[in-house]
């Protein structure tokens, strides 16, 4: 055989989806048909060009020994330290120019080789198939030097017959993959672009008979109690259902009592599909997914999605996910409450669906298909809307489709994302419809609801979103009978989301609102040796959108964030209220389906923060949307006359699939009593000797007023106001918007650099009174200051008195006060814990006593910005010092100045000084979700304005 020794690479540019594959048929594993895996060790060379190498690689023979190895599944440029080129991140702008269908001359491609021996016992009936099931952005393939075609759809399922070119021995399997094709310009998804054979290469036999496709149709009668199972089979066989009794042939519909799927309760039956050739493992649910009553209803019940998006991520291996991996995405949504995941902006590994049935997670499962930087031109070119690429496109939501069918957690199918409007998306909409009305048609872009069946938006105000709850929107007349789903809300870039809360308490209140989807679930930090985790620019990209792929509630290692854990409590499918005073609580089922049977009640009783007494809680397995009130036990007597409150707690009773029995599922908090405030007598007067005043048991400089020293712990850096803080992504917004944007005008009027001027220290018969005034350089406005220190002889207090001069026109982003210690690493606090919290994310934040180290206050975010407070605290200790609040205060410690920790791009930016830097804020301004969504709501504005708040210090020696 000869090979061109100009390759013709036409195909990547050309529109159309690909040439050689077989129609898309559904995913499963065989129960006794063979398959090969051929993941592992390849061999690969990387070209500039796609034209750079002949296409005698994939000949016979062709000796690749000198070839660099790789790891497939995978993506070359995550492997080799570099040497195969790096990746690439953007949020829309695509990395090449803007001229459809054509791509960059330097268009990396890289030719693997695969060399298999083919099992001595692999059937000899000629029948097998090829199967890709991810490959970005265009691949060419030939087998034993013949080529089988090429194909685009980076995540969608290819297959190719390759039964009467295998050969017994050795094989040789060749693949040319080019990063840039035609089809990088309908995957415009706000990821990293990562070219590679990313998923499962695998060679399936397809025994005679076998069935080519199939598809399960489980519906469930809610009056009844019953389901209708029908499994359509391109070639007759017989379906068995064993735990339901069911022997049927296929086609034939058969009605039996069920039960039902849902995310809550995903019974799934076993069953078989027999065909001559093989034998199919079936997993059924039934279930039934309507639009009625301008509502999306499964079993006859309206559903409240608690959901996040879910880009496929791991920090080393790019998109290549292992099963175990998929895994413990979903237990951690479980086990934080979500009920729902949308698969932004692809189909997922269809193993993952698989574990969605298993434990039970409802999805929207999106097209492989974006075209953002379109936008740019004001969507002009758009392919969706250019007749052209209506193949291409049709055949991606066939592929979606097809594989992903019968999958009952699968409620939706999504169109795509961000790709603007136009007659392709139009005949996707009607084409799923078509082939499967049995479920709804979702696509954020389409706001007149022309196509699909929900109304979809993302970052809608919670203003917004309570207008279209109240039906005040308007919109077209079948939008108005629609429901509504924020498909993204909540941008979890950073330190974030704010306002979670103020959104669930819209979604529980309006019926058209039937919740959202938070972007999005990870990090997509890259694992670096001298970074800790790379983001966009950190590989000397041309053009890139920085830390805006670092948007997840976890972080890349998938660690929970603060994010989740505050999500996880917004969203409990428990809620649990009291009076403290009474000892009366009220608890309310918000399951959609599951009553309250798999949970066990418990209270416990705390003074002062520490438990004194518990025991268990009788509640009623209350149905979906019942409450009950239930009495407390009488509290504990106990003769400390602390601070009390009452603990209740949900917690799963017995062990399940996806938590260990005794995993907190939902908990409420209420106060028992009043909090006892510190209060200290005036009874010490300063004294001053030479250059220093002492006053009970603290020293100051003479002339400045600067504390020195309490007892013996010395105090580096005096305590005086701050109102910065390092900022926030949510902070700083996003470039586009014309919101407010604080943290720029904060850095604009200069809170970064305030000036302290001292106006006087005066030594009074009672106190030491020391007053200043605290202003940013070339502004008028300033803060007039006072700082009153008194001492009862054993304890000092401190209140500080802040008054606004001048025109205050923006909030503050922190009012207390920040100093320095020199030794300081166990933490004690009594108050909100055990994580960070912020005046808008703080529904997580539980009081009570808490320990930790001051490198365990910190928040390991991905871009270093503020981080780390802690809420409601009555007192802290730390240094040698312990401090307590009047009122309650938030709470800061770490071992870099604000400064320092604005300043740093990477968490390795960071190094330990010699000092401790203690931050005590009367207040903070909220967080918002402003790096893509709204702000912080204004009740969580701290305005400048007078203010009074006070510390009382004293030792612990």
């Amino acid at each position: 055989m000869s090979y061109r020794t100009t390759p013709s690479v036409d195909y990547v540019e050309d529109v159309s989806p690909g040439s050689g594959a077989l129609p898309p048929r559904a995913w499963y594993a065989s129960s006794d048909a063979r398959s090969l895996s051929l993941n592992g060790s390849w061999r690969l060379r990387v070209s500039a060009t796609a034209d750079a190498e002949d296409e005698s690689f994939a000949e016979e023979g062709y000796d690749a020994g000198n070839w660099a190895e790789v790891t497939v599944p995978g993506h070359w440029v995550l492997q080799g330290d570099g040497a195969f080129g790096s990746p690439i991140y953007t949020n829309h702008l695509y990395p090449f120019p803007v001229d459809p269908p054509y791509v960059p001359t330097e268009n990396p491609t890289g030719d693997h080789l695969r060399v298999f021996d083919l099992p001595t016992d692999w059937p000899s009936d000629g029948g097998a198939v090829l199967r890709f099931d991810g490959v970005e952005s265009c691949a060419r393939v030939w087998l034993n030097g013949t080529e089988l075609g090429e194909f685009k759809g980076s995540r969608l399922a290819h297959e190719f017959t390759v039964g009467e070119l295998l050969k017994p021995g050795r094989n040789v399997l060749a693949v040319r993959v080019h990063q840039w094709s035609a089809g990088s310009y309908l995957e415009d998804q706000d990821q990293w672009w990562l070219p590679g054979i990313f998923r499962d290469v695998t060679l399936l036999h397809r025994p005679a008979g076998s069935p080519g496709d199939f598809f399960v149709h489980a519906s469930y009668d809610h009056t009844t109690g019953e389901g209708t199972l029908r499994v359509d089979s391109d070639v007759e066989g017989r379906v068995t259902v064993p735990a339901l009794g069911i022997d049927v042939a296929t086609g034939e519909p058969i009605t039996v009592a069920v039960e039902p799927w849902t995310a809550e309760t995903p019974r799934l039956y076993d069953g078989v599909l027999a065909t001559e050739g093989e034998r199919v493992p079936l997993r059924i649910g039934f279930r039934t997914v309507v639009l009625e009553d301008g509502l999306v209803k499964v079993n006859g019940r309206a559903i409240l999605f608690r959901g996040v998006n879910r880009h496929e991520w791991h920090p080393r291996h790019g998109r290549a996910l292992d099963l175990e991996t998929m895994r413990e995405d979903v237990l951690l949504m479980k086990r934080h409450n979500l009920n729902a995941v949308r698969t932004s902006h692809y189909p997922p590994h269809p193993a993952f669906l698989d574990l969605c049935d298993e434990y039970g997670l409802w999805v929207i499962d999106e097209c492989d298909l974006e075209t953002h930087g379109f936008v740019e031109q004001d969507w002009r070119d758009n392919p969706v809307d250019d007749e052209r690429w209506t193949p291409a496109l049709l055949d991606r939501a066939a592929r979606m489709v097809e594989r992903d069918k019968n999958h009952p957690s699968i409620v939706f199918w999504s169109l795509g994302n961000e790709a603007g409007t136009g007659r392709g998306l139009t005949a996707m909409a009607e084409w799923i419809h078509g082939r499967d009305p049995e479920r709804l048609v979702h696509y954020e872009g389409d706001w007149n609801c022309r196509d699909t069946d929900v109304y979809s938006r993302m970052y809608a105000s919670h203003e917004e979103v309570a207008g279209i709850g109240q039906r005040l929107d308007g919109g077209t007349h079948k939008r108005r009978e629609l429901p509504f789903i924020q498909c993204e809300y909540g941008h979890a870039m950073g330190n974030g989301p704010g306002g979670l809360a103020d959104y669930q308490e819209l979604f529980e209140k309006h019926e058209r609102l039937q919740g959202g989807f938070i972007w999005e679930w990870i990090d997509h930090g890259v694992e670096h040796a001298e970074l800790g985790y790379a983001y966009g620019g950190d590989f000397g990209e041309e053009l890139h959108d920085g830390n805006f792929v670092c948007d997840g509630l976890v972080f890349p290692d998938r660690t929970p964030s603060p994010g989740l854990i505050e999500y996880k409590k917004v969203i409990e499918p428990v809620l649990i209220e009291g009076d403290g005073t009474n000892g009366t609580v009220w608890v309310t089922n918000k399951h959609d389906f599951a009553d309250l049977s798999a949970l066990a009640f418990e209270w416990s009783c705390q003074v002062d923060g520490e438990t004194v007494e518990s025991g268990s809680l009788a509640v009623p397995a209350l149905a979906p949307g019942e409450s009950a009130e239930v009495k407390l036990p009488e509290p504990p007597v106990d003769g400390r006359g602390g601070e009390r409150q009452w603990t209740v707690r949900a917690l799963l009773a017995d062990d399940t699939s996806w938590a260990a029995k005794g995993h907190v599922v939902a908990w409420g908090q209420f106060a028992a009593g009043a909090r006892p405030l510190p209060s200290i007598p005036a009874t010490d007067r300063p004294v001053r000797d030479g250059d220093r005043i002492t006053l009970g048991p603290a020293g100051f400089d003479a002339r400045t007023g600067a504390l020195l020293s309490i007892g013996g712990v010395a105090v580096g850096a005096a305590p005086r106001l701050d109102v910065w803080r390092a900022t926030t992504d949510n902070d700083d917004g996003a470039e586009w918007q014309t919101d407010t944007r604080y943290g720029m005008l904060w850095r604009t009027l200069g809170l970064h650099r305030m000036r302290h001027r001292l106006v006087s220290v005066e030594a009074g018969d009672d106190a030491l009174t020391v007053r200043t005034r605290v202003a940013p350089a070339a502004r008028e406005v300033g803060l007039d200051t006072v700082y009153r220190w008194t001492s009862d002889g054993e304890r000092l207090r401190l209140t500080v008195s802040v008054t606004p001069e001048g025109d205050w026109t923006v909030p503050l982003p922190r009012l207390g006060v920040r100093f320095g210690l020199p030794e300081a690493d166990r933490v004690e606090w009594f108050g909100g814990g055990p994580g960070e919290a912020y005046p808008d994310t703080r529904a997580a934040s539980m009081v009570g006593r808490w320990q930790s180290t001051v490198d365990g206050l910190q928040t390991p975010y991905v871009r270093p910005q503020e981080n780390g407070a802690r809420a409601d605290v009555r007192w802290v200790e730390l240094g040698g010092l312990r401090i307590e609040g009047d009122p309650e205060f938030w709470f800061t410690a770490r071992r870099w100045t604000t400064e320092q920790l604005d300043a740093a791009r990477h968490r390795t930016d960071l190094t330990a000084g010699d000092t401790v830097w203690v931050n005590l804020d009367h207040g903070l301004h909220g967080i918002g979700s402003q790096s893509c969504g709204p702000g912080p709501l204004p009740q969580y504005f701290l305005k400048a304005e007078p203010a009074e708040f006070s510390f009382v210090f004293s030792t612990t020696e």
